[in-house]
């Protein structure tokens, strides 16, 4: 599982003395762990695990962009750091091109039609925003 893989990358990043990257996964498994007992009864999915690696690489690259607009330059270069431990572990997104060339092949080019449609087949690879505006342009 990938969650597996995120905690072995954690002990190899704290053998490694390496804050940035352990931060990084340590807050992945402490999400997990969170989600695992919140007493629904199911076990997070990989795809849950990477629905939270999203999330959170979406959050840190935010937290860096403010960093950077009040001049904190070490804790923005902390924060990309966090973000390149994460994207090591986030599929290859889709372009902009390669979501057109699919939203071309679609019968139904709706905006409910193909939202359901990349969010059925392509979860994880592609930012449903980009998405959405790409659909509706």
């Amino acid at each position: 599982m990938l969650i597996d893989e995120i905690k072995k990358a954690n002990i190899e990043a704290m053998k490694a003395h390496d804050g940035d990257y352990r931060a990084a996964y340590s807050m992945i498994i402490s999400r997990y762990q969170t989600a695992l007992t919140s007493g629904k009864g199911t076990t997070p999915t990989d795809a849950d695990v990477l629905a939270m690696l999203m999330k959170f690489s979406k959050e840190l690259e935010e937290e860096k962009q403010g960093y950077i607009a009040a001049g904190r330059e070490e804790s923005a270069t902390s924060t990309a750091r966090q973000i390149e431990a994460i994207a090591k572990f986030l599929p290859k997104m889709m372009s902009e091109e390669e979501i057109r060339a699919v939203i071309d092949s679609l019968e139904d080019k709706s905006i409910p039609s193909v939202m359901r449609h990349f969010k059925a087949n392509y979860a994880g690879q592609v930012d449903m925003g980009l998405v959405s505006k790409i659909a509706r342009g």
